[in-house]
């Protein structure tokens, strides 16, 4: 299953529950100010580095580069992909469940 994130963890709970109740193998979308939980040395990464032992996690490019973020700030582990790339994660999924 391919679950979304929109919301920063700093502002919602949507990235704990998801990543609480995601089944091993689950592939995690971090878009829009989702992707502040992939950012490496916050508050939130310890939970997201341990997600990233059974699931893959993913952050939006464009959305990381529309709020100044570069990719060298996120989680090691956390892969970046492009609109294309979001497209072939819902096709490749069966599911898609949008945390917001």
């Amino acid at each position: 299953m391919l679950h979304t994130v929109n919301k920063s963890p700093f502002e919602s709970s949507s990235l704990r529950t998801c990543l609480a109740l995601a089944r091993a193998g689950s592939d995690i979308l971090l878009i829009e100010d989702g992707v502040y939980g992939g950012l490496a040395g916050s508050a939130h990464s310890t939970m997201v580095e341990d997600a990233l032992k059974s699931m893959k996690v993913y952050a939006l490019g464009p959305d990381l580069k529309a709020r100044g973020l570069a990719e060298d700030r996120l989680i090691p582990g956390v892969q970046v992909v492009g609109y294309d790339g979001f497209v072939d994660l819902a096709s490749a999924n069966d599911k898609v469940q949008s945390w917001l």
